[in-house]
């Protein structure tokens, strides 16, 4: 139907809604991470005495319609519907099926025009028409075709439209609040961050990538966002496709109290400093976080999830290592992201070396940031022996051969997986640290072009 013209003869069919908008509505959006976002539209409202219809037509193509809820002085609700069947030159036809419309063409060779009453017959894969005592399928080549309709169907909207029926004792305007929840509107946060490892320095900026995608233009909205998962019923898919990517590890979690964003519940709010529109289709960022001069350092990590030998060895990971704290120069609670770090090179550019994303991160916490691996730092364990104790566990003697292949001297972290609660170390060459119930840590120092043994005997439990 792309090759014809749409006209709308008259409309006096359609009853009109009584108009809600009396002034510009004041918005607020409350955008959650998960593609959700809690609308507050706030106007003044006309309302007739006894029942009458209001027609909200700017509301979110991808609104939650069990989550509308209408608030105004001495007004009831008593329907509710949401009309999402919009006006297209398709869903024209589809609604004159079975009825009559005009077909208007025009001869391209001496420009008549004529005009011809048909029935539609049928819209599948194309317009079938009785024209008179013939059957015609309406043609979609390049003569000009018009198709003109009496009305428009009362179910079609030019665009998505709530309407609810209410019930009033007395008429005039009010002020009433709608407010809904809505798919379509999400934000994320991205970290950039310029590491320069000789000072130990880190500055590290924060960006709110809005984006807009619900059917509908929000103007001039006061807009906070809400850093933290909320629980949402989820399909299995999307369940597991939001755990399995890796993500940057937190050393240790955070205690300090925060002195930035408010929060509600067991969630963090970051208001926008003003009001802003978010429009259709658009993807807006905001600056959220501009800190200079954190502390930071280069780690090299290892992490082996069982009691196994290597036959070559494996490249230790690079991470970047930082505590989110306030005496380590950033303190502030991290929205979950993703962070890009940066090194300059000897000319003093700074140039990307990796990305890694972070969790909702709580102010005080110590953060690694994986941006790669190392060829030159090595890692290769070996299994000296495996044995059952009398009570039914095993037991491990481990070595780990750490190779450093850099002028400068490393230190790798190893850690160590598959322990269980009641595991215990029986011997060790180097001091470790209960990481959590399942994981044991060493630190191990490397010199310069050198390697280090550790090697440790312990009783994994059970």
């Amino acid at each position: 139907m792309s090759r014809f013209h749409v006209a709308l003869a008259a409309c006096a069919a359609m009853v009109p809604a009584l108009a809600v908008a009396q002034d510009a509505p004041r918005l607020s959006l409350t955008i959650y991470n998960s593609n959700l976002a809690l609308v507050q539209d706030t106007r003044s409202i006309g309302v007739a005495a006894g029942r009458s219809r209001l027609e909200f037509k700017d509301v979110s193509g991808q609104i939650r319609p069990e989550t509308v809820s209408l608030a105004a002085n001495g007004v009831g609700v008593v329907e509710q519907n949401f009309d999402y069947d919009l006006l297209t030159p398709a869903k024209l036809m589809e609604k004159a099926v079975g009825k009559q419309v005009q077909i208007v063409r025009i001869n391209p060779g001496n420009g008549q025009q004529t005009t011809e009453t048909a029935t539609v017959l049928s819209v599948n894969q194309g317009v079938v028409l009785k024209i008179g005592e013939r059957i015609e399928v309406l043609r979609e080549d390049d003569i000009p075709t018009r198709v003109i309709f009496d009305r428009i169907p009362e179910n079609l909207r030019a665009r998505p439209t709530l309407s609810v029926t209410v019930d009033s004792a007395r008429g005039g305007p009010r002020p009433a609040t709608l407010t809904y929840l809505t798919h379509g509107l999400s934000w994320k946060a991205d970290y950039v961050a310029l590491f320069e490892e000789a000072a130990g320095r880190l500055d590290l900026q924060g960006w709110v990538t809005l984006a807009n995608s619900s059917g509908v233009d929000y103007r001039d909205a006061d807009v906070q966002l809400v850093a933290g998962d909320i629980n949402l019923v989820r399909s299995d898919q999307e369940y597991f496709a939001r755990y399995r990517q890796p993500r940057a590890s937190t050393r240790r979690a955070g205690v300090e109290t925060p002195a930035g964003p408010e929060s509600v519940g067991d969630y963090y709010l970051y208001p926008l400093p003003a009001r802003t529109t978010v429009a259709q289709n658009q993807t807006k960022q905001v600056s959220f976080l501009d800190v200079k001069g954190g502390r930071a350092r280069k780690g090299y990590a290892y992490r082996a999830y069982g009691f196994q030998s290597l036959e070559e060895p494996a490249a230790a990971d690079v991470a970047v290592e930082f505590a989110n704290s306030t005496a380590g120069g950033l303190g502030a609670q991290l929205p979950a992201g993703i962070v890009r770090v940066y090194v300059k090179d000897a000319a003093g550019e700074p140039k990307f070396v990796g990305e890694n994303r972070i969790d909702h991160t709580p102010q005080g916490s110590d953060l690694s940031v994986k941006i790669g691996e190392a060829f030159d730092v090595t890692v290769q364990p070996t299994v000296l022996a495996q044995e059952r104790s009398r009570r039914d566990t095993n037991r491990y003697r481990m070595e780990y051969l750490v190779r450093n292949a850099r002028p400068q001297p490393v230190t790798v972290t190893i850690r160590q997986g598959g322990m269980w609660r009641d595991g215990k170390v029986l011997e060790e060459s180097l001091p470790s640290t209960r990481v959590d119930a399942y994981n044991l840590a060493w630190e191990v120092p490397v010199p310069a072009n050198g390697e280090t043994k550790l090697s440790f005997y312990v009783d994994a439990g059970r």
